[in-house]
């Protein structure tokens, strides 16, 4: 995929463009009162990789498996590529599926579960074999095409879920915790490779995790999900830098947080007094008003410490309580504004050297980078 294609798809409103998948006010209960997915309403775009995310029981998973065709809509419509596809059954979809678990035949060699799909698609022999080496190939397996499931390591066997899934050429693929039962840093080598393979086929993704990391590294746009409502659909840079409610800031990387009360607010910013008695400066993104509660939310990489005087708007006396050599950064954790859990990332830099556990520092962040957002219920 070409750096034109990404950024269209970065910056696509699928309300204002035909999408290639849809839920149009799509519902699901399993007992016919409780919604487990409310309303949906969302749109991908072909070749698009789109991240459905959240916590358990977000729904997140419900909707994969309502577009693949395992589970049905209550109400509201799913279209794949301009047609209705509730009534159509999972086999005619057209859909390549990942399962966590692989779902690999385990009597079978890598070869033959590459070329059941073809086989019940009545493609010919010769064609067959000339997709299984494709398919096999672009997955790194070619010498492994006469093992057995049980012979594969479990990354391997990922590989070879993934590979089967695509070598049919299916109009859509989709993943459901594909990565789930590998160890983190065969996970993160898989997260490459399958953005690679996307970006290399341009095919059309709805992958569904509850990694953030996964989200933010391989996805176009990322869905963020929470008891049944899509609360964020942004780009994953977006999604990050401008939440637009307080659960999204908080499931979204890590993210320091007051509770506080506006005071002003004015041009698009405002000015918030929290428990003990400081006014902090911040965006006002999602708050009712003057008077109203709100949350200010702040990543620990925009904090600095014992910033210079008058660099920032926001200033506040602090005491350092932790720190913790992460290599590239020390993280620390002080107390200030009435709460001890106020996290900085400081850089692994000789200036930042000096910091003692105890001592008292100055504080400083820009309202630039604090976010005033919905308060907690």
């Amino acid at each position: 995929m070409d750096k034109t294609t990404k950024e269209v798809l970065k910056n696509m409103d699928p309300n204002h463009a035909e999408a290639y998948v849809s839920f149009n006010e799509v519902q699901k209960s399993y007992d016919g009162e409780n919604l487990v997915v409310k309303d949906l309403n969302l749109g991908v775009q072909r070749g698009e990789f789109m991240t459905m995310l959240g916590p358990s029981g977000s729904g997140k998973t419900t909707c994969l498996m309502m577009l693949a065709g395992f589970e049905t809509a209550t109400s509201g419509e799913i279209m794949l590529d301009g047609t209705a596809i509730n009534d159509v059954p999972p086999w005619k979809r057209d859909i390549g599926i990942v399962f966590q678990n692989y779902a690999l035949f385990p009597h079978m060699t890598v070869r033959e579960n590459l070329a059941y799909p073809l086989e019940v698609r009545k493609i010919p022999k010769s064609e067959i074999d000339e997709r299984v080496k494709q398919a096999l190939g672009m997955v790194q397996l070619e010498g492994f095409r006469g093992r057995r499931p049980g012979q594969l390591s479990g990354g391997q066997q990922q590989r070879v879920a993934v590979a089967r899934a695509l070598v049919f050429e299916p109009k859509l693929v989709l993943m459901d915790e594909p990565l789930g039962a590998l160890d983190k840093q065969l996970r993160e080598q898989m997260q490459y490779e399958i953005k690679h393979i996307h970006e290399n086929l341009g095919i059309t993704v709805v992958y569904v995790t509850h990694d953030q990391s996964e989200a933010l590294t391989m996805s176009n746009r990322v869905c963020v999900f929470d008891d049944g409502v899509v609360q964020q659909v942004a780009a994953p840079d977006v999604l990050y830098e401008q939440p637009e409610n307080a659960f999204v800031a908080q499931f979204i990387g890590e993210n320091n947080t007051f509770v506080g009360t506006v005071k002003e607010a004015s041009n698009g910013h405002c000015v918030a007094e929290v428990q003990t008695g400081e006014s902090l400066n911040a965006l006002a993104i999602n708050i009712d008003g003057p008077g109203s509660r709100t949350t200010l939310s702040l990543r620990p990489e925009r904090v600095s410490i014992n910033p210079e005087p008058g660099s920032c708007d926001n200033s506040v006396q602090g005491t350092v309580k932790e720190l913790i050599y992460l290599g590239d950064h020390i993280r620390a954790r002080l107390a200030l504004c009435g709460q001890d859990q106020f996290i900085v990332k400081v850089p692994n830099a000789a200036r930042h050297s000096h910091l003692i556990e105890g001592e008292s520092v100055v504080v400083g962040w820009h309202s630039e980078d604090c976010r005033a957002l919905d308060a907690p219920a």
